[in-house]
């Protein structure tokens, strides 16, 4: 390369995810690169395509009329290779100093052979670089979270700028040009505040969440959930309820880890799912959803069913019922084959029914009831926590079986979904 000393050594800092393929979650093994610019070991790409059927890429789902030429990257193969080299002398140790007046030992010959695979991990930063971006990182985003505030404080100022009496037939309001364009309606205005909001709390939880975990690095965690940053609820916090009116045709779904994303896990009596810190190990699975999303094993075709999902250590979830054959990309809720009741954060639930989205409300509910009742074509949503209160009500399809589905929000970890036990 030009103007660089073809000696010089640039140090570069790569982590195994750098070099790692998103269908085994290992390094890349023969790497191939798609048209669209996207990796993957070369046997993966072809056991997926083989699977799904069709050859868009697992990344972006930019497809191809014809099966690209699957080639392999040669520059990629060199780095996992350098980088395995690497992170094998870390795991040596250094080595010992020749004896004095003996001859240094020659630089053992390099071979084009893959060597073996190392023990997965990235390698590390110097513990006063790694403290530095640490420290930057935790800067900007501070400085996003100020910045945010600042635009919310716009926003509600500029609908608060005018009175309604003063707004133009069209229900809009009477910006300067400089801040919002004219034909900017009170809607548009709420989305943007909303949306606003939204990165607010996700920037404030999550540097919440990291100072946090610094503090506890030498302090010994509980034991299941791993990876929950928030306590399993006290059955003793909700206040007494009566028995469950539908309490003879409760049940109590278990999740299936054959369609459990890599970003959950479970726990031991598959009835609590969690966001969890790092990818699972889980083995590849095309029933695997690539969103933060499981359903659960059962599948009802007919007959009445109900059970109850505490949501209060959840920020932002989705719980209802979906077929089996629910693309593994899509959200629950926008297919035709799924329905759902959703949180959004801290300020609006709605349902989501026929790919059509319905806003019920800013309350809340701390548990969710969910009545499926197939004798009669309905699906019903409850507010739980004391008694049945009904949140939705629509019509399914009783011609394919349905699983209860779920969907956490998947960048909080510790964020969790419990099926409870529903009280007789």
């Amino acid at each position: 390369m030009a103007g660089l000393d073809s000696g010089l050594a640039v140090p570069v800092w790569l982590a195994e995810d750098d070099l790692g393929c998103i269908i085994c979650h290992g390094l890349l093994d023969c790497p191939t690169t798609l048209p669209c610019g996207h990796s993957f070991c070369r046997s993966c790409l072809k056991r997926l395509w083989t699977a799904r059927r069709h050859r868009d890429c697992p990344t972006c789902r930019e497809g191809a009329a014809q099966q690209p030429r699957l080639q392999k990257n040669t520059l990629l193969q060199e780095l996992v290779d350098k980088y395995k080299r690497a992170a094998r002398e870390l795991q040596a140790g250094p080595s010992p100093a020749p004896a004095a007046g003996s001859a240094p030992a020659p630089a053992p010959a390099r071979t084009p052979a893959r060597d073996p695979a190392p023990a997965r991990g990235p390698l590390r930063l110097p513990a006063q670089r790694q403290e530095a971006v640490q420290n930057n990182i935790m800067k900007v985003g501070q400085e996003l979270t100020e910045l945010v505030e600042q635009l919310v404080d716009i926003v509600k100022s500029l609908q608060n700028q005018r009175p309604l009496s003063e707004r133009g037939p069209d229900n809009e309001l009477s910006i300067p040009s400089t801040l919002v364009t004219s034909n900017t309606s009170e809607e548009k205005m709420k989305d943007a505040l909303h949306d606003l909001e939204e990165i607010q709390e996700k920037l404030r939880e999550n540097l919440t969440w990291k100072e946090a975990s610094e503090e506890q690095t030498q302090v010994e965690l509980p034991e299941a959930p791993s990876s929950s940053s928030c306590p399993l609820p006290d059955q003793g916090l909700l206040a007494p309820r009566r028995a469950s009116r539908f309490a003879q045709w409760a049940i109590n779904p278990t999740f299936d880890l054959r369609t459990i994303s890599y970003r959950l896990e479970v726990s031991k009596d598959f009835q609590t799912v969690t966001v969890s810190q790092c990818q699972q190990p889980y083995p590849w699975n095309c029933e695997r959803f690539s969103t933060s999303q499981v359903l659960c094993s059962q599948a009802f075709s007919s007959g009445q069913q109900y059970w109850e999902v505490d949501t209060r250590c959840c920020s932002h979830w989705a719980v209802g019922v979906a077929s089996w054959g629910m693309s593994r990309d899509q959200i629950l809720g926008r297919t035709m084959d799924s329905w759902c009741v959703e949180w959004k954060g801290n300020s609006q639930l709605c349902a989501w029914h026929m790919v059509k989205k319905t806003v019920l409300g800013s309350d809340r509910p701390d548990v969710v009831g969910i009545w499926l009742d197939l004798k009669e074509g309905k699906l019903a949503f409850y507010s739980a926590a004391n008694q049945e209160k009904l949140l939705y009500e629509c019509t399914v399809s009783a011609s394919f079986p349905l699983h209860p589905a779920f969907w956490l929000y998947g960048l909080h970890p510790g964020n969790s979904l419990i099926i409870k036990q529903v009280k007789m």
